[in-house]
This record gives C-alpha cells, sequence and structure tokens, in this order.
C-alpha cells in the first residue's frame, strides 16, 4: 500500500483539502480524505507543502509515434501514400522508447492519447496509453481511442504534391464522406448477412470504421480554421458520429456553433509561430473563450511541435488569458479524460480510479515549479530525490 499524506489534495471532483491523504492499493486510489491513519506496511511520502493532483493527461500528440531527433526513422505517423487509410493503428508504430516518455513522465504527465498526424484525410486509430513502461500493450488504456481525420492545409498539400486527390478542401470532404458511406453500406451488408447466417468476407478497410459509425470511438477532427471545423461538425452530423475538435485554432469565431454541436474542443498547440495560414489567428485566449460559452475544453501541446512536457505551461498560459486556473486544471485533467473517453480509469482522484498521481512543488503551470513525484498504476515512476 501507498500513502500519500499532508499534500493540498486537488481531486478534481469539486472537493479538495488543504491537507489531505491519498491511499492506494493494488495500483488504484482506495480512499482520499482529510487524515488516513498510517500502518507498518505502507510506503508513505509526506507532502507536506505540495499540491498533489492527478496526473496530467495529453489529449492529443503523437509523442512514440513521431520521435524525437530520429528523422525519417523514427517518423511513423503519415502513411502519405493514400489519404485514406482507416486501418492503421498506432498501436503498432508507438514506440515506448521514444525519449519523450521520460520527459512526460518528469513533468507528471501520466497518460496520453497518440496517433496519426495529420498528412492524410483519414489517418488511423489513435491509442489511449499511460507514460511509463517498455512494452506498449501493457501500457495501453484504450485502443483504438479515436479515429485520426483530417481537414485543411495539410491534406491538401502533401497530396497536391503527388498530383493526386485532395488537393482542394472540397475533396478532403468528399473523401470522408465516400469512406464513411461506403462502411455505413458495409455495416448494414455485414450485419444482414450474420442475421441470415450467410458467409460473408470482411473489409479490413472498412471494418476499423464501424467503431465510429456505432459511436463507440469518436472522430479526431484536425481542424484548425473555422471553415474546416464548420465542415467536420457538418459531416459528423450527416452520418450521426461523435467528433472531437483537435486543434480549434478559430473556434472562438464560431463558438455558438461548435456549442451547439455538444462537441469538446482540445485546443493548442499555441505555444509556437503561426507557421501555417490556418493558424494566423491562434491564440491562447481560445480556450477561455471556449470554456466561458460552455464548451469542453482540453490543452494540447501536440508533441512535439511543443515538447509534452510543456502542457502544463500551455494550460497556465490559458489560464492567463482567460480560462483561469481552476478551468486550466480541469483541462489538463478530468477534462482530458472525458474527452478521451477514459474518465473511469483517469483523470480525478477518486476511489477505484487507477492510482495516477503527480505531486508538484507549488502550481504545475509556474515555470518554477518542480515534479516531486510521479505514480502510475500506484508505482513511483519517478522522484525528483
Amino acid at each position: 500500500m501507498l500513502l500519500v499524506k499532508n499534500g493540498k489534495i486537488l481531486t478534481m471532483t469539486g472537493r479538495n483539502y488543504e491537507k489531505g491523504c491519498v491511499l492506494v492499493d493494488n495500483g488504484k486510489i482506495v480512499q482520499v480524505a482529510e487524515k488516513i491513519g498510517e500502518t507498518s506496511d505502507m510506503e508513505v511520502i509526506d507532502a507536506e507543502g505540495c499540491i498533489v493532483m492527478p496526473g496530467i493527461i495529453e489529449a492529443h500528440c503523437h509523442i512514440g509515434i513521431h520521435e524525437e531527433d530520429k528523422g525519417f526513422e523514427g517518423a511513423d505517423g503519415n502513411e502519405t501514400t493514400d489519404p485514406v487509410t482507416p486501418y492503421l493503428r498506432a498501436l503498432d508504430a508507438v514506440n515506448p522508447m521514444d525519449t519523450a516518455f521520460d520527459d512526460a513522465v518528469k513533468a507528471g504527465i501520466t497518460s496520453v492519447m497518440t496517433g496519426p498526424g495529420s498528412a492524410n484525410v483519414i489517418g488511423g486509430q489513435f491509442v489511449f496509453m499511460k507514460t511509463s513502461g517498455k512494452c506498449i500493450d501493457d501500457m495501453v488504456v484504450k485502443e483504438p481511442s479515436a479515429m485520426k481525420i483530417a481537414f485543411g492545409e495539410n491534406p491538401k498539400r502533401v497530396y497536391n504534391s503527388k498530383g493526386k486527390m485532395p488537393s482542394t478542401r472540397m475533396a478532403t470532404a468528399a473523401l470522408l464522406r465516400e469512406a464513411l458511406t461506403k462502411a455505413k453500406a458495409y455495416k448494414a451488408k455485414k450485419e444482414k448477412a450474420i442475421k441470415a447466417g450467410e458467409l460473408f468476407e470482411e473489409d479490413f478497410k472498412l471494418e476499423s470504421l464501424i467503431p465510429v459509425l456505432e459511436r463507440k470511438i469518436p472522430l479526431k477532427a484536425h481542424a484548425h480554421r473555422a471553415d474546416d471545423i464548420l465542415t467536420a461538425i457538418r459531416i459528423a452530423k450527416e452520418f450521426n458520429v461523435r467528433m472531437t475538435l483537435d486543434h480549434c485554432s478559430e473556434g472562438q469565431f464560431i463558438a455558438d456553433k461548435i456549442k451547439q454541436t455538444g462537441f469538446p474542443a482540445i485546443i493548442g498547440p499555441t505555444l509556437t509561430a503561426r507557421s501555417k495560414i490556418e493558424v494566423q489567428n491562434k491564440t491562447f485566449k481560445t480556450p477561455g473563450i471556449l470554456a466561458k460559452a460552455g464548451i469542453k475544453v482540453a490543452i494540447t501541446t501536440d508533441h512535439p511541435v511543443v515538447p509534452v512536457q510543456y502542457l502544463p505551461i500551455c494550460a497556465g498560459f490559458a489560464a492567463k488569458e482567460g480560462l483561469g486556473i481552476e478551468e486550466a486544471y480541469k483541462a489538463m485533467t478530468i477534462n482530458s479524460a472525458e474527452i478521451c473517453g477514459v474518465d473511469d480509469r483517469v483523470g480525478s482522484l477518486e476511489v477505484g480510479k487507477d492510482a495516477d498521481i503527480a505531486i508538484f512543488t507549488g502550481n504545475p503551470m509556474e515555470v518554477f515549479t518542480e515534479t516531486k513525484y510521479t505514480i502510475i498504476n500506484g508505482k513511483v515512476v519517478y522522484s525528483a530525490k
């Protein structure tokens, strides 16, 4: 058993403790209270003067699949030979030995949503995983966790250079509609065959889109510009599927439209130059504007665009520009967990949840704050000692 005591406990449930305790057993949280009695069989961490909070969650990144300092050998996030590749699985390409995972752990980041980039109209399946381990199969929390799709500059730039579709926004939308239409017809045909007891030959490519059509996983839509965001919304409505709006750099211009959909927004990377036309209006004010409009918001580094360890700093800038400190904490914990569909496991300090805990010398959104401990599944995986 592991006992964390005397810390300022931020549970993300609405109830905090100025000086409280968290008890862990078999990798799960078993008690959160003001006082918990110590026993001789407990490993004890005295968090006096520290903030104790849920492990931080990165809701959109390419850690492990687009490795740092590896060049082509470590670039496995974009299969730029076909614009429609829903059957690709991040699970098969993420390298847990990527040094960025160590950086994440040292920053109190305990889990990530990682997967394909935005070169393709449909890029493939994301995986939600823990940040500590050597075998990805042991690190997985949810797989597949989302289906990556992309709008705007990236798909049209990549395939225009190859002289094939899509070279326009129209073609990007058309290819996505075509794939979803084929998957819908395939699903109906499969269900009919199964009901009749007939032999049915599965289509590997279309099979991967069924969880999307059944609303088991969302489309994960790369969309910066307001018109691209609205196109993504339009298509999601047509097919009655779930969706997260990733990047959402011009979401502040259409906050009312986004609010009407109920779709959440994962905002960033904002701590970068305005390197493309579609990000000319990006600002740290966007998270606050959307949150105040009633939209669930998370913050992303889009690692390796911004190094993953700076996620708390990005949340801090958003807090400064209108999101506020409380909502910024949520944007990198419970909101991220809910958006990624894993809030039954992570995102808050509650009985029964995974014991993913970050202990800091102060507010992690401040640059001088240090990580004291990172705990994943009840095990101390980083200690500043």
